[in-house]
């Protein structure tokens, strides 16, 4: 039975990696929802509906930032409680989560029915896969409830240090969610269409199970007396991390929109390959920074604890452990390229598996160094350090895109790939030199009360 856990006791890096391992888990069982759809569409529709389920996932991005930006705020803040076993702070953040994330995702709900063609017209989407990219879109809009409630739920747990519940719930939905994606486009033939409404299935089975946990496991917190439904200095609370999250995410999705649009000006086959390559690179970016944030969760616990020794401990154990993921990560993306992206394609040859090829190998060798930023910015964001933690993700954004736009001219659609890394380097350097500042802050303090 999965138990709260306590990450201010223990040696940090046994307490970090039991507590991130099963985050990794998660996180990959979460990429597969996304890879399937990618790999029905491709492989069982064709290369038109890859490239539309591949247009249409950079939006889909926009509205997971809010998602992320809400799941960010309630582990930190809810962390920061549990770490000074105030547990009556911990039930009113979670109630407050709760309530404000469920205004904003109705918000999005609006904005994402009424907007979608205009979204997708933004991005200079081809004619050719415009109406199976809008159907996708709005079927995925109508997820949204399911994408924010378990992401809140995730964060929840993360705060209470049980990486394993939400890892056995997203295994569980994700497994079926690529059983549920083959069964309604080959026996229902019903195309895009099948790929969304299988994800928009197993996406609420899982949402559902996260939450139900939720309340059950608050019933089990002991408190000596009632806690508020909705607290407004812990929403405030919430807003700091939440804002400076969302704005980051958000920005990285807007700037890979306006990616994706140069790149849809190459055509449809660069679209397909460039939709596998980045769904592969994805699962990688997005399990170091679900590992980021187990870091945020066990730094915001331990300053809650008033234990700031543990956190440099415990980012050298975290960064030790990215890098042990990104070593055959890199090394498969860069020599199994072509087999990889091929799973994706239902003729494993011309532009398409050319492009996706490249992206691939250009990117992956810089993983070492985008991993190094992305634990930097974990710790960052569980110190409330979102000042620091924003300019090194806004640089990497700009220059990014930047480069995007200043190298394809001449090198054509790999030279938006060479822009990758040029992000990726300053950014890192930005986000380590914002962590060293603060320990060196921090021991300067702790000396100076002693």
């Amino acid at each position: 039975m999965a138990v709260n856990r306590d990450l201010t006791v223990g040696k940090p890096a046994s307490v970090l990696w039991r507590f991130c391992l099963p985050l990794f888990g998660s996180i990959i069982f979460q990429q597969l929802y996304n890879i399937a759809d990618s790999f029905v569409a491709g492989k069982f529709i064709g290369e038109e509906a890859l490239a539309a389920v591949g247009n249409s996932y950079e939006i889909t991005l926009l509205f997971i930032a809010f998602a992320f930006g809400c799941n960010i705020a309630c582990s930190v803040v809810t962390a920061r409680y549990f770490g000074a076993k105030d547990y009556a702070g911990v039930r009113t953040t979670i109630w407050t989560s709760l309530i404000s994330s469920g205004v904003l995702c109705l918000m999005l709900m609006a904005l994402g029915f009424v907007f979608n063609r205009q979204m997708l017209m933004a991005i200079h989407t081809p004619e050719n896969i415009m109406e199976q990219s809008q159907l996708y879109l709005v079927i995925y809009v109508g997820s949204l409830p399911a994408v924010f409630y378990y992401n809140v739920a995730t964060g929840i747990f993360s705060a209470l240090g049980d990486s394993r519940t939400p890892f056995l719930f997203l295994a569980a939905s994700s497994t079926a969610n690529i059983l549920v994606d083959i069964l309604f486009v080959t026996a229902f033939g019903m195309g895009v269409e099948g790929v969304a409404w299988a994800t928009f299935l197993c996406q609420s089975i899982s949402m559902a199970l996260a939450v139900l946990s939720v309340f059950k496991r608050l019933r089990s917190l002991p408190i000596d007396h009632p806690a508020q439904r909705f607290s407004s200095p812990i929403f405030w609370q919430l807003v700091v991390i939440a804002v400076p999250s969302i704005l980051q995410q958000s920005s990285i999705s807007v700037g890979n929109i306006i990616i994706q649009g140069l790149i849809n000006g190459f055509g449809s086959g660069v679209i397909a390959g460039y939709s596998a390559a980045i769904k592969l690179n994805n699962m990688v970016i997005t399990s170091i920074t679900t590992l980021g944030n187990g870091i945020s969760s066990y730094t915001a616990q331990n300053l809650g604890a008033k234990l700031p020794e543990r956190v440099r401990a415990g980012f050298y154990a975290g960064l030790k452990l990215v890098w042990m993921l990104c070593l055959p990560l890199t090394a498969l993306y860069c020599f199994a390229g072509s087999a990889l992206v091929g799973i994706f394609l239902k003729s494993a040859e011309g532009l398409a598996l050319e492009s996706g090829v490249s992206f691939l190998r250009i990117v992956a060798p810089f993983y070492f160094i985008v991993a190094a930023k992305l634990v930097s910015d974990g710790v960052l964001r569980g110190s409330g350090l979102m000042k620091q933690f924003m300019i090194a993700t806004f640089t990497d954004l700009v220059l990014r895109i930047v480069f995007a736009f200043i190298l394809s001219p001449g090198m054509g659609y790999r030279g938006i790939w060479y822009a990758w890394p040029v992000g990726w380097i300053v950014g890192a350097v930005l986000s380590i030199v914002f962590f060293a500042s603060a320990q060196r802050k921090t021991t300067r303090m702790r000396n100076q009360s002693h």
